[in-house]
């Protein structure tokens, strides 16, 4: 099935992911869209790794095993950075970025 697709059509549709996870990152300022916005930018990268695997190498798995490796280390930055933030409500009563500007000092 997936030898029917072209590559193109993984690459754009990764690029599109990438791009709208950047744009989510950059312009929302409340932290869970923020963490979401981070795990569209691995999920993409994750696109890239299993593709790029498939089409040079398809006897091998070197691809599908670092997109496992950045699987494990987005759940673990997820859960560390849910705990960070559900502190950050009990103490500010918000989560919004403007907000944290005590955080500084």
């Amino acid at each position: 099935m997936i030898d029917n697709i072209p590559l193109n059509s993984f690459l754009v549709i990764s690029t599109l992911m990438f791009f709208i996870g950047i744009y989510g990152f950059l312009i929302r300022r409340n932290l869970i869209t923020m963490l979401m916005s981070i795990e569209l930018i691995l999920n993409s990268v994750n696109i890239n790794f299993v593709v790029f695997n498939k089409f040079l190498y398809p006897n091998l798995l070197h691809g599908h095993f670092f997109s496992l490796i950045v699987i494990a280390v987005a759940a673990s930055e997820a859960a560390v950075a849910i705990a960070i933030i559900i502190n950050i409500y009990r103490n500010f009563k918000s989560i919004d970025v403007d907000n944290l500007d005590q955080m500084k000092f």
